[in-house]
């Protein structure tokens, strides 16, 4: 097939670039990184831009679901409330505090931009439009994933503020306790793809990994939220207990980066999930046509978003002790049942249809969540006993203790 902007535009928008920079007698290697370094800086810029729909949007949806109108002053639907609060926010003062390092204080802002970014690049969001295909990609993401949360201890600990040490570890804590069954959940698509790839992921969900894996794509989905911070795993914004938590301390555009990586990092999570277990880009006519590839990936995207959004906007926040409890007592050891049985049905129906494989790992999905709901059945029963009959004790030791007064 011939290579057209409809079929290739990267491709085609590249070597044009190419053959320019090369008229003007620009060696070979100068170029290559000219070329690149463009669609770095094009991929970022946009991406932050980006988040200016995403507030909007957001703030909309959840009011209403609130039952509240949202933005609807400056501009139509109050769709310029965004760029008013990005000028509020490059007009306000900057206050660094008193003590504080300040190297990594006002790196962190940047890092916790920078780790959001980084994941962006190796997102497939068409056939033959992306970053860079990695046949590590999801390995590149868990590590990229890191430098958000170093951003975090960075922020507390150079602040020079108690409260925003104490928000960076409750905060690092959640984000390193829910990285293990989040990283347990990634292996999943690797295992029944045999690829790290992101790109061959897509590929090879010819039905999608979210009706193959359930159980997995559940846990990915939780434990990227609680990665995010987002309700009802948002401990990193405790207002009530430690005064907004680690970003206490800043003020102006510093304190706009964090915002501006909260928001991209929810919408990220959705590209995600969009990839790894909704198929990405694919659907009909996709591979010949990369921007209608585009099309299906925005769409599944910011139906995973809206999820997102619904859980912020309709749940209150977990208690701390709640969520190590989730993560530690029942995500945890479900993502390594459902990883083993996974494996195994896969590896025993290695020569069979793709009908079969995958009509056979939704029935072990469902076996492992039955089994799992009746353990929490009883669990949730035994706990509740246990509950009713140290408040009867309570009550015949009050009642004891009355009657002997009298």
């Amino acid at each position: 097939m011939e290579t057209t902007i409809w079929t290739d535009p990267i491709r085609v928008i590249a070597d044009w670039l190419t053959q320019l920079l090369v008229g003007w007698g620009l060696p070979a290697g100068l170029v290559f990184f000219i070329i690149n370094l463009l669609g770095v800086a094009v991929l970022a810029t946009g991406a932050m831009l980006f988040v200016l729909f995403l507030i909007w949007y957001e703030r909309k949806i959840v009011g209403r679901i609130q039952d509240r109108l949202g933005p609807n002053r400056i501009g139509p639907f109050g769709i310029f409330q965004s760029i008013a609060d990005m000028l509020k926010i490059f007009t306000k003062e900057y206050i660094t505090p008193l003590g504080a390092d300040k190297v990594p204080y006002n790196l962190a802002p940047i890092m916790a931009v920078g780790g959001v970014l980084l994941i962006w690049a190796v997102i497939p969001f068409a056939d033959r439009v992306y970053g860079v295909d990695l046949n590590v990609g999801v390995l590149y993401i868990i590590a990229v994933g890191a430098i958000g949360t170093l951003a975090i201890i960075m922020a507390g600990w150079s602040s020079n503020n108690k409260y925003a040490l104490l928000g960076a570890f409750r905060s690092v804590a959640l984000l390193i306790s829910y990285e293990v069954p989040m990283v347990m959940a990634l292996l999943v698509p690797v295992i029944l793809s045999g690829s790290l790839g992101m790109n061959d992921i897509v590929r090879s969900q010819a039905i999608w990994y979210l009706f193959v894996a359930p159980i997995p794509a559940l846990i990915f989905f939780l434990t990227s939220m609680a990665e995010v911070g987002r309700s009802p795993f948002d401990l990193i914004e405790a207002e009530s207990e430690i005064v907004s938590g680690f970003n206490i301390e800043y003020s102006g555009l510093k304190f706009g980066m964090f915002y501006v990586a909260e928001f991209l990092h929810a919408f990220t999570i959705s590209l995600l999930f969009a990839t790894l277990f909704m198929g990405g880009w694919r659907g009909p006519g996709a591979e010949q046509f990369p921007l209608l590839g585009l099309i299906y990936f925005v769409i599944k995207t910011f139906f995973v978003y809206f999820v997102v959004i619904l859980f912020r906007g309709s749940l209150p926040r977990f208690r701390t002790d709640q969520m190590m409890d989730l993560n530690w007592k029942i995500l945890t050891p479900l993502a390594l049942v459902s990883i083993m049985v996974i494996a195994v049905v896969e590896k025993a129906l290695a020569g069979s249809s793709l009908v079969v494989r995958s009509a056979s790992l939704l029935l072990a999905n469902l076996v492992v969540a039955l089994v799992a709901l009746q353990f929490l059945r009883s669990s949730g029963k035994s706990q509740r006993e246990l509950a009713e009959s140290a408040g009867a004790q309570v009550v015949d030791t009050v009642s004891t203790r009355e009657h002997t007064s009298i």
